[in-house]
């Protein structure tokens, strides 16, 4: 198959376009570059089934293409509250443009949602069915309401249009590849503890959330692209055993054999207390569930930091 993967050169985008050209597909990356990167995907730029697309996702595509992966956006708090408007855009404009192109060709898109879509969350875990508890005015609300929004397109184009969608909502997720000043708690640790600087944790510590190594999240990706057009999702992507913060950051020390002390910092504005996903629809419908425990993918992770920073 000839694949688009918008948002290809960023972690995840990257880690997939490498999987979908191991399968033996023909893959076209989208992306703008405003977060992703070309050191991600240089290991494969001499494939000549691999092509890159330098585009903004809120342009209109034109491509002969047989299925579309729609990551463009920025993923972590650090890059999507730099400019939220652009953020909110991206999402929403984004997914009309690749529900437009999946229309016109009759070809299935996958939306890569997100946990953030559940907002601080009132039940734990969330399954699918659970609307949210989200603020919509907050700092995180360009991220959560732009995916919350594109979810809306993508079920409004498959009732009106019979768009071909499916709609994975991924949990947090880490691993090689990941950017070192990206904000997200598991490089944030690997790189204070690698540096022997002190470890932040926002609040007491005792907030959790379930890690998933980004091998088991593009698994999730894959099977769910070859499962039936009749399965739609949403469905959660991630690993259903959660850790608190302080756990994670006591691994992180232990594994990295870091000096590193922990600071307690004030929690920022709207960030959620719990993250867990209920998989359960992942396992009835499309057969899937992670199999790499944290400390294994721990392990791999920090390695790739440790080259990064001693280059």
């Amino acid at each position: 198959m000839h694949i688009l993967v918008t948002g290809g050169a960023g972690f995840l985008g990257s880690h997939l376009s490498e999987r979908l050209l191991d399968i033996g597909h023909q893959v076209t990356i989208l992306d703008n570059f405003h977060t992703g990167s070309l050191e991600n995907i240089k290991h494969l730029q001499n494939n000549s089934n691999f092509e890159v697309l330098e585009k903004d996702v809120q342009e209109k595509i034109d491509l002969d293409i047989e299925f579309i992966f729609n990551l463009a956006c920025p993923a972590s708090p650090v890059h999507y509250q730099k400019d939220p408007i652009r953020t909110f855009t991206t999402s929403v404009f984004g997914a009309f443009n690749v529900l437009d192109l999946a229309t016109r060709l009759g070809i299935p898109v996958l939306q890569a949602s997100t946990s953030e879509v559940y907002g601080d969350p009132l039940e734990s875990p969330q399954q699918e069915k659970y609307w949210g508890n989200v603020n919509p005015i907050g700092i995180r609300s360009c991220y959560d309401e732009g995916k919350r929004a594109a979810e809306t397109l993508f079920f409004d184009y498959q009732r009106t249009r019979q768009t071909k969608i499916k709609i994975a909502r991924i949990f947090n997720t880490y691993g090689p590849r990941m950017s070192v000043n990206d904000g997200r708690v598991v490089s944030n640790f690997i790189v204070q503890a690698l540096r022997n600087e002190p470890i932040t944790i926002y609040g007491d510590g005792t907030q959790t959330r379930s890690f998933c190594y980004v091998d088991d999240l593009i698994d999730g990706f894959i099977t769910f692209m070859q499962s039936s057009n009749e399965i739609h999702g949403p469905i959660n992507l991630g690993n259903p055993k959660d850790f608190n913060m302080l756990e994670l950051a006591e691994k992180v020390i232990a594994l990295t054999q870091s000096e590193s002390a922990i600071e307690f910092h004030p929690l920022p504005g709207d960030d959620p207390k719990t993250r867990k996903p209920d998989i359960s629809e992942a396992r009835t419908h499309i057969g899937w569930e992670p199999t790499i425990e944290l400390a294994d993918g721990l392990v791999k992770t920090i390695a790739y930091f440790q080259q990064k920073i001693n280059r």
